[in-house]
């Protein structure tokens, strides 16, 4: 064994090798170990030519490396350079394959039997090395592959991406280039891309529109073929054409290694990681964890803490992070004085989801959050307003306003905002501060990140929010102890769009919570699926079973793409039996239900068409997208007169452009859902906006406001088709000029010939545009106010699917 070094670093990725380099720097004697003949194995395993991204950019770069954005090829070359310029002591094929003894005297050893001495170890071995397999059918078949290495070695070929974090979306652009002609495909489980970086989502959906990869969201792979690859989307089952699969599913910590040095981790789930102190110390005093391997992925992290990390061995304990002025700032206003680590140690130990998330982590959550004060009283949300951000209690309770005057509290620790989060629903209570308190606002983004990051996290989240929707389908009626044994069975299921939940007829008495997306009711009648009612989120559905132990009476499928939360039938009965008054408001449910299904039942005999029509109607408009809108526009046929004042009205409130195309769209019977926003529950729209304008308003629409750069990703993002890019018209004269004098193109927007000539060769920039419900207009939306025979209305999907519809039109 020779003399031992003060730290040997084992890994060369960005943060081994910065760490490296500043222990040249300080002059400490040190080892890199690294298992390849070459630096940085996982840089070095990036596609040819793949565009290095050196985000975030508000963070400033602490190494003596260099790091900018640029080609994998220069960046490799660069910090080749960089370690042999700072005297790095690098020791190639030196792989280790065992760890042991104590700080001062580590004894490490590799697999060609070397044995080195150490008084400090950081280990840095990132987590590329332990790649997340595919779950499905097939999943071992020698087609699946787990990365690119050149692009050029792909050409004529059916491809499929699974996983669109920044990896997988980088392999897609990478095998879609057009001199490739490969048939490109990529996979995404979510609505989301929380994990990929801004500018990686925008050239996927650029490379998407301009016909290079299709992009296909909520939907995974079900099972894998020889040339062929079955998916399961939200319309359903769906088989393609497949020759290769990149799966890019992420990677997990080398646990086993890991472990076997006695480190503990956060917990037992596979995508934990190590216990680490603020200056990255593990659970075994002297080993050090940094990197991927620590939870930080990002090179300029990786990289700043290897820096640090040799400055806090060294004896630097004066030292500070890079991000602390960024977080001191978010800190600044609240009304206790703690340091950065006081308060990031603070908010983990009382907050419930952030237990399982390490100090590091925490650092780099919250700077995509907001910590605030709030008196006693003050409101933090109302009851209906639109958000999707998350908050938890770290200090004081909030009020939750029930009923007038009944409040329930929330207690510290605890979250409330889930349900905006999860389904996208408006706010379902006003909430207050109960006493002076301390709320950590947590935008959908950064809790998606937070929940995909830490499991335990995502369970908190998850537990919470279906004991608060029970809660508030029961209106109080129980506690989050009558409800331990449901949520403790209870199973998060999704479902495509068109799919059976339940079918009439069958025996089962499991109940149905729907967390996200919606539903329809239908009954057979004369052999005929009959509508009998739309259920959104925060709706349940099964209980009939339950009560009464017959069979089904009604089939529910999935409106669109939906999560429901099944709760097993033994453990609701349970419930039921303890709560006497729950079970009464229960049986009175099921009774009212029962009345509806007898209503339509007894009306089919005699007003059969009416009962059809009201079917085929609800049937025509939960194809037309109305299942995941909040607000649509609908034309009765049997008044419209094709004045189009709606059109016209709607341009003049809108800088001379029309938000609305009355005549495209479809029609069913007398019913035309026309090209106008549906103002989502999760607007597609909002998906990519890189400069952040898209946002919700307080009576539920979905607005741009200005800063639009014109990158259209919103028109790409909707699946309705009711966004465009226009530049806006020149200014029109008055009304009354037009009148009068005949001057300018009269009302409405005006004709491309007219535009022309007022513009010349000016060539404005083109900006997104879409229906605002005319946010901000007295009145509210023109195009109904414009309407001289009332065929134009604005609803929500319950208010238009619902009995008193089909009473009206049968009598």
């Amino acid at each position: 064994m020779s003399e031992a070094v003060k730290v040997a670093i084992i890994g060369s990725g960005p943060a081994g090798l910065s760490a490296a380099a500043r222990a040249a720097q300080l002059g400490l004697a040190h080892v890199l170990l690294e298992k390849t003949d070459h630096l940085s194995d996982t840089i070095f395993k990036y596609q040819k030519g793949k565009r290095v991204l050196a985000t975030p950019e508000r963070l400033d770069l602490r190494s003596d490396c260099r790091f900018a954005e640029g080609a994998r090829e220069t960046i490799l070359g660069n910090w080749d350079q960089d370690a042999a310029n700072n005297g790095v002591n690098v020791a190639y094929q030196a792989e280790v394959v065992e760890v042991s003894g104590q700080k001062g005297a580590f004894s490490i050893k590799t697999a060609k039997g070397a044995v080195i001495a150490a008084e400090n170890i950081v280990l840095a071995i990132g987590t590329q090395g332990n790649p997340n397999r595919l779950r499905c059918d097939g999943y071992d078949l020698p087609h699946i592959i787990y990365q690119v290495d050149d692009p050029e070695d792909f050409k004529n070929q059916h491809i499929t991406v699974v996983g669109s974090g920044d990896a997988g979306i980088e392999n897609a652009l990478g095998v879609a280039e057009e001199a490739l002609e490969n048939t490109v495909t990529i996979l995404n489980r979510s609505k989301d891309f929380a994990r990929a970086k801004a500018k990686n989502v925008s050239d996927m959906m650029e490379a998407g529109e301009n016909g290079f990869l299709s992009i296909r969201t909520e939907t995974q792979p079900k099972l894998v073929e020889p040339g062929w690859l079955t998916l399961e989307t939200p319309n359903g089952d769906e088989r393609i054409e497949c020759d290769v699969i990149v799966a890019r599913l992420g990677s997990v910590a080398p646990r086993g290694f890991v472990e076997s040095m006695g480190i503990e981790f956060t917990g037992p789930d596979r995508e934990a990681f190590p216990k680490l102190s603020p200056t990255f110390e593990s659970t075994v005093p002297g080993i050090f964890v940094i990197g991927a391997l620590a939870g930080y992925p990002l090179i300029k992290h990786c990289m700043n803490q290897g820096y640090d990390v040799v400055e806090f061995i060294n004896g630097n304990s004066a030292l500070t992070p890079a991000d602390e002025k960024d977080l001191a700032a978010i800190f600044a206003d609240l009304p206790q004085k703690k340091s950065v680590s006081e308060w990031l140690d603070y908010l983990r130990t009382r907050v419930r989801i952030f237990a399982d998330v390490s100090p590091l982590q925490m650092r780099e959550f919250m700077l995509d959050s907001k910590v605030a004060f709030y008196r006693r009283g003050e409101v933090v949300f109302e009851k209906g307003d639109p958000g999707s951000s998350l908050f938890a209690i770290a200090d004081g309770h909030a009020e939750v306003e029930v009923a007038p005057g009944v409040t329930v509290p929330i207690e510290q620790g605890s979250i409330f905002g889930e349900v905006g989060l999860i389904s996208g629903r408006k706010r379902g209570a006003t909430i207050r501060a109960g006493e002076d308190s301390i709320f950590v606002e947590v935008s959908r983004t950064a809790a998606l990140k937070l929940m995909a990051a830490v499991p335990g996290a995502k369970r908190v989240i998850n537990r919470i929010s279906l004991e608060r929707q029970l809660l508030q389908i029961f209106k109080g009626g129980l506690t989050v102890d009558d409800l331990q044994e449901v949520v403790d069975q209870a199973e998060v299921v999704r479902v495509p769009a068109g799919k059976v939940v339940v079918t009439e007829g069958e025996q089962g008495d499991d109940v149905y919570v729907i967390r996200s997306g919606s539903m329809v009711v239908e009954k057979d009648i004369g052999g005929k699926p009959i509508f009998l009612r739309y259920l959104p989120a925060g709706s349940y559905f099964g209980e009939m079973g339950v009560l009464s132990g017959e069979p089904r009476n009604a089939t529910v499928k999935a409106a669109v793409g939906s999560e429901v939360i099944k709760l097993t039938g033994e453990s609701f009965r349970k419930m039921l039996a303890v709560r006497p008054q729950v079970r009464a408001a229960t049986e009175a449910a099921v009774a009212e239900r029962a009345a509806m299904n007898a209503f339509i039942e007894s009306r089919k005999a005699s007003y059969s068409s009416a009962v059809d029509l009201y079917s085929d109607t609800a049937s025509f408009i939960m194809k037309e997208g109305l299942g995941e809108a909040t607000d649509a526009l609908l034309i009765d046929e049997n008044l419209c007169v094709g004045c189009d004042n709606c059109e016209k009205a709607c341009a003049d409130s809108h800088e001379g452009l029309s938000r609305l195309d009355r005549e495209a769209g479809k029609t069913f019977a007398h019913l035309h859902v026309p090209t106008s926003c549906r103002h989502c529950e999760h607007p597609h729209c909002m998906a990519d906006c890189p400069p952040n304008v898209i946002h919700r308003g307080p009576d539920g629409e979905v607005f741009m406001e200005p800063g639009c750069i014109g990158c259209g990703n919103c028109m790409r993002n909707c699946p309705y088709g009711v966004i465009r890019m226009e530049a806006a018209p020149p200014p029109k004269p008055g009304l009354l000029s037009w009148l009068l004098f005949g001057k300018g193109p009269g009302p409405g927007e005006p004709s491309p010939k007219w535009t022309k000539k007022k513009l010349g060769d000016e060539k404005p920039k083109k900006i997104a545009v879409k229906c605002d419900m005319c946010k901000g207009i007295a009145g509210g939306p023109a195009c109904v106010r414009a309407c001289p025979t009332g065929a134009a209305i604005r609803v929500s999907p319950e208010e238009f699917l619902s009995i008193a519809r089909l009473e009206e039109d049968a009598g």
